[in-house]
């Protein structure tokens, strides 16, 4: 990424490469807190003699969290970053990232992505923007997630439908681009960063947000 440290009129500013990570980081350890937690009280409630009557329920709370964990764990390395061996990753693996970290929610996922091959750049920014396709249906919907040609572009759309679809004020910002000015932080940087690969990548990113509907589209520049 480039560094983004960009100092606005009204004296805020973007934050640059070192706080950017800071941001990143404390994300995830808030979204690893949950699962890890609730298998260190499963594990507890195993160790406890008083406690072997819910053996049963202790242990599928141990394995629903670790696949919670595993889920975030492999969406974090492509959404945030590019600790993997692959180059490319094709629709299907990247539909399964997105199932996997959103299985369980009320919204309902409908991965129409083209199942080609995808740039590193390209699969973050498609990720990040199916998750937050998915968080803008808060009371449940139909998050319809697709991607184009156009000419040498790649065009990503999250289409999120819903009664109560709606975009946080964290949110718009970060998706403008734009600096957080208050509210909390860990739902403003994701998306920034979606934001933030569009641009790196010579692209674009573009948001409409009306009753009962969102839509996110990103364009990726070859």
């Amino acid at each position: 990424m480039t560094d983004t440290s960009t100092a606005l009129s009204d004296g805020q500013a973007l934050p640059d490469g070192q706080a950017l990570a800071a941001l990143i980081a404390g994300k995830l350890c808030h979204d690893f807190i949950s699962p890890a937690g609730a298998i260190s009280s499963g594990l507890d409630l195993l160790k406890d003699p008083s406690a072997q009557d819910m053996r049963d329920d202790a242990m599928s709370l141990i394995e629903a969290s670790a696949r919670k964990m595993v889920a975030l764990v492999a969406f974090a390395r492509v959404a945030f970053g590019a600790a993997t061996s692959a180059e490319r990753f094709s629709g299907a693996e990247l539909g399964e990232l997105v199932a996997g970290l959103t299985e369980g929610g009320r919204a309902t996922l409908d991965w129409k992505a083209e199942d080609t091959s995808y740039s590193k750049a390209e699969s973050r920014a498609l990720v990040n923007l199916a998750y937050l396709t998915m968080a803008a249906l808060p009371s449940g919907g139909t998050a319809a997630i697709s991607t184009r040609r156009d000419g040498s572009d790649l065009v990503l759309q999250g289409l999120a439908e819903g009664n109560r679809a709606r975009l946080k004020a964290e949110a718009v910002a970060g998706l403008a681009g734009q600096p957080l000015t208050e509210g909390l932080p860990g739902q403003w940087i994701q998306p920034y960063w979606l934001w933030l690969t569009a641009h790196d990548a010579g692209g674009s990113l573009d948001v409409l947000a009306e009753e009962g509907r969102v839509i996110l589209t990103a364009r990726m520049a070859n």
